[in-house]
């Protein structure tokens, strides 16, 4: 225990793409090893971006990289503190035991959406983002769209597993997250994305040496295994 911390509260507003390796191991080991209890508010990075711009604050803040730098811009959090996680790669999932479809390539990956009965994802998500622009730029954009299951927030292979969808886009560590379900691989390369996702300390922390602390212990070789588990990749130093 950590007599410093212990018996606090400490507040993350979180991207989804870590919500695995911080729900099997970070948190839990955290919570143990400082008896300070951690609180998370798990949403999209658009509905994160929204919310802090209506005045919502936490001690903790974990988002994409890009919008880490355009939050120090506006001074909402300490650029000092900034510390960059995961690179996360969006995929494509089915429910578990159908058929995988070929994605290798990138006409392969075209007719496997067109061809899909539903193709489940979320717009406020980076993953969501993303793939509004690959329909874009493959010219498949409507008749993707015209049967897709688009959800506002969560886990997009929820719809695989209800039957709703039989494809689910979203970063990998995400799809991992949902039982019942089985991620058939990454974008093919032409169409691939990878994502940064970064920590910082918000820069009206209520409670800073818990989100001190908590900081330190996102990029040690524990943290690190867990973020593999989970199909996310620890950025480099």
């Amino acid at each position: 225990m950590d007599s410093a911390i212990s018996g606090q509260t400490l507040r993350l507003i979180s991207s989804l793409a870590v919500r695995a390796p911080f729900d099997a191991a970070i948190v839990p080991n955290f919570e143990v090893e400082t008896g300070c209890k951690v609180e998370v508010d798990w949403l999209p990075t658009a509905m994160i971006m929204e919310k802090l711009a209506a005045g919502e604050r936490a001690e903790v803040l974990i988002v994409v990289a890009a919008s880490i730098d355009k939050l120090a811009e506006q001074g909402l959090v300490e650029p000092a503190s900034r510390i960059d996680l995961v690179d996360s790669s969006v995929g494509l999932a089915v429910r578990a035991g159908a058929p995988h479809p070929d994605i290798s390539t990138l006409d392969a990956f075209k007719r496997a959406l067109v061809e899909a009965r539903s193709v489940a994802y979320s717009r406020a998500g980076a993953s969501g983002i993303h793939f509004e622009t690959v329909l874009e730029r493959l010219g498949i954009a409507d008749a993707v769209r015209s049967k897709a299951t688009v959800i506002p927030a969560g886990f997009t292979a929820e719809k695989l597993v209800s039957g709703e969808a039989d494809l689910a886009v979203q970063q990998v560590s995400e799809l991992m997250v949902v039982p019942g379900i089985e991620v058939i691989g990454r974008f093919p390369e032409p169409v691939e994305a990878v994502t940064t996702f970064s920590a910082a300390i918000m820069r009206d922390a209520a409670n800073r040496p818990p989100a001190e602390r908590f900081l330190a212990t996102l990029r040690n070789e524990r943290a690190a295994a867990a973020y593999r588990a989970a199909g996310l990749d620890p950025a480099s130093e």
